[in-house]
């Protein structure tokens, strides 16, 4: 008897939890990562309850592994400061069972390669197609060697190589009119207890504390694609320096050790859904299965929750298993038709949602801008967390497949 080989081609943050999660199934792994290192710089991210939970049913304890902090409200402002809603998160933690945290996304992906055993994970290593005719995968890479498989998971990010690849009559992404800068300052000093998203007209700002006295911002732009200034710390300022405080003092740290800490990315999402999330033994997951806007930062909790129920459907990793090939009865492809069965449905839904919310927060017409701060604030903060219980509550593992031997 052998273990079953599942080859993740990505290691992000979908990539890595998929790949933990099988390797606590009994699954032998391998993460096939095309950068040449782990990365070092970037952004954060936060995790919503529903990402929360979907760890926690794989043993993964973010806050612990990565640090986190939870910040004493968030809300929506105007660019003059004035709250348009804003809610504690001793509020959402009772009502969802748990606050939602932010943490480095560094440090959580280092955290999820932690726990991979030695070898599992490799850097420099690019995915270039995956020969699936015999009916058993065999992962081709760059440098080589090949890796024969049990299952393919493509996690290869927005501009998927493999979807491409196994898809090619879909229309694929969508540009949805903005661009985004991302970066992480360090300004302990300021102590800013609240997470906020701040709405112009046509621009947006985010502020997020994380537990090490660090700030991720976002912040974005309606321009047309592949607009790239040459000084990003001063298009910043020119666009949000006389923003609400602490907006400016931010703004003022950002740059002070290296510009190219500052990423710069138009936004994109998948133009329609994929007709199903899996071939054969190949099953995609997280921007590769449904690129969706950041407006709900809900992209990587979906693709947490698709690792976790990925895992969760296929069989563990050594049962029932011998000799080169699979055997008739083998689970694995119900259990990728399973998946494409829980996922597609809710991670389309959310797809669309984020795309109508990015609407609001980039409309330009000063008339619609009022209009739409008018209605946010005019909407109870119950009624407006009501609206997010299906998000927050949406997780749930499906019962296991059954198959009949053939």
């Amino acid at each position: 008897m052998r273990r079953r080989h599942a080859v993740v081609a990505g290691a992000g943050i979908g990539g890595l939890t998929a790949a933990l999660a099988l390797h606590r199934r009994g699954w032998r792994v391998t993460v096939c990562e095309r950068a040449p290192e782990p990365p070092t710089t970037g952004a954060g991210i936060g995790l919503a309850p529903n990402a929360l939970r979907a760890l926690d049913t794989i043993g993964v304890d973010a806050a612990r592994a990565a640090g986190s902090a939870v910040p004493a409200t968030m809300g929506v402002r105007r660019s003059d400061g004035r709250w348009l809603t804003r809610v504690e998160t001793a509020y959402m933690a009772a009502r969802y069972g748990m606050p939602p945290i932010a943490v480095p996304r560094p440090a959580f992906t280092a955290a999820l390669a932690a726990a991979l055993p030695p070898g599992a994970l490799r850097y420099g290593a690019t995915v270039t197609g995956v020969d699936d005719a015999a009916g058993r995968p065999t992962v081709r890479t760059a440098e080589g060697p090949d890796l024969p498989a049990d299952l393919v998971v493509a996690a290869d990010g927005i501009h998927s190589p493999l979807r491409r690849a196994y898809f090619p009559g879909h229309p694929g992404l969508h540009y949805i009119g903005e661009t985004a800068w991302r970066t992480l300052v360090d300004a302990p000093d300021l102590a800013v207890p609240s997470m906020s998203e701040t709405w112009g007209r046509g621009q947006r700002f985010g502020v997020t504390p994380l537990a090490d006295g660090r700030y991720y911002l976002y912040a974005t732009a309606v321009v047309p694609a592949g607009t790239r200034p040459a000084d990003p710390r001063a298009e910043l300022s020119r666009r949000f320096g006389s923003w609400h405080d602490p907006i400016p003092a931010l703004l003022d740290r950002v740059g002070r050790f290296d510009p190219a800490d500052v990423l710069q990315n138009d936004l994109y999402d998948l133009a329609a859904p994929l007709p199903r999330l899996h071939h054969g033994r190949i099953a995609w997951l997280g921007d590769a299965a449904h690129a969706m806007a950041p407006n709900l930062g809900q992209g990587g909790c979906q693709a947490i929750e698709d690792a976790v129920v990925l895992a969760h459907l296929l069989p563990a990793g050594d049962s029932g298993h011998t000799g080169d090939r699979a055997d008739p009865g083998d689970a694995v492809p119900a259990a990728l038709a399973a998946y494409t069965a829980a996922r597609r449905g809710r991670t389309d839904a959310v797809r669309l949602r984020a795309r109508r919310v990015g609407r609001l927060g980039a409309l330009r017409n000063p008339i619609a801008a009022t209009a739409r701060d008018l209605a946010v604030r005019a909407t109870p903060n119950r009624l407006a967390l009501r609206g997010m219980d299906d998000l927050f509550n949406g997780f749930r593992l499906p019962g296991p497949t059954r198959v009949t031997p053939g």
